[in-house]
């Protein structure tokens, strides 16, 4: 394996699994908190874990979750915006290279910074052995999991991997209990794992047309952007902040 960054200068790398090396992130992007709208909760509940995690108290593991073009990614990006002068810094790593995860994490743990491993869109499909490292790195080693490095991760599922009528097959009831199938223990037991679960849900109209004017800061006339803005979205099949950045780089020329 080869790392060799300078994390006094390089703020985001990119794991590279063919060259086994991590890439300097030379563009960020520029996303701020203050330019998510509509996940207020969200936001509040990550940044306090994330300051916690930078002053080196307790802090968790987090599983972003929920509906697509919802804000999960762009959060990540937003946190290392804001607190990279303190020390934060972000590796990305994708899913398919998570056996990876063990090395890339041994030759963070020693830096005197306190990293984000970042894993976008996580989730799993059956047969799947690679959520295995990312459990052991999570909690399950014999090893105490390194104090400056937290896995924030981002997911439409729930529980991680996929979930059948089958698996409810071997659950019973003893006294008052539930006792799952194996099948959904193993499936529950990855996703528990992270401390902090943050819900995504889609935005209604009014939220949209929010990050529209956000977005359109010098458009005089409103009700003609916000038409323009409604019929883009349904042609996109849904409202998200996704879709309001899509609608931006598609109508800002013609403004």
């Amino acid at each position: 394996m080869q790392v060799d960054i300078d994390w006094s200068e390089t703020l985001a790398a990119i794991w590279r699994s063919r060259r086994q090396t991590l890439r300097p992130v030379k563009r960020l992007d520029s996303i701020g908190l203050e330019n998510l709208l509509g996940v207020e909760r969200q936001k509040t509940q990550v940044v306090e874990n994330t300051e916690r995690f930078i002053r080196g108290e307790p802090a968790n593991n987090t599983l972003l979750w929920g509906a697509r073009g919802t804000g999960k990614s762009s959060l990540v990006k937003a946190l290392l915006n804001t607190y990279a002068e303190q020390g934060l810094r972000v590796v990305q790593i994708d899913k398919e290279d998570l056996i990876d995860l063990p090395e890339i994490v041994d030759e963070l743990r020693e830096q005197p910074y306190h990293f984000i491993v970042f894993c976008d869109d996580l989730s799993f499909e059956d047969g799947d052995g690679t959520y295995k490292a990312l459990k052991s790195i999570l909690e399950g080693s014999i090893e105490l999991p390194p104090e400056n490095i937290l896995i924030y991760a981002t997911s439409n599922r729930r529980h991680l991997m996929p979930e059948y009528m089958s698996d409810n097959a071997g659950s019973k009831v003893v006294g008052t209990e539930i006792h799952h199938a194996e099948a959904i223990e193993e499936k529950v037991s990855l996703s528990d794992r992270f401390g902090l679960w943050l819900s995504f849900y889609a935005i209604n109209q009014d939220q949209y047309l929010d990050i529209v004017d956000q977005l359109f800061s010098n458009v005089k006339d409103r009700q003609a952007l916000h038409s323009e803005a409604i019929r883009f979205a349904t042609s996109k099949g849904g409202r998200s902040g996704r879709a309001a950045q899509q609608f931006y780089k598609a109508f800002i020329g013609k403004c």
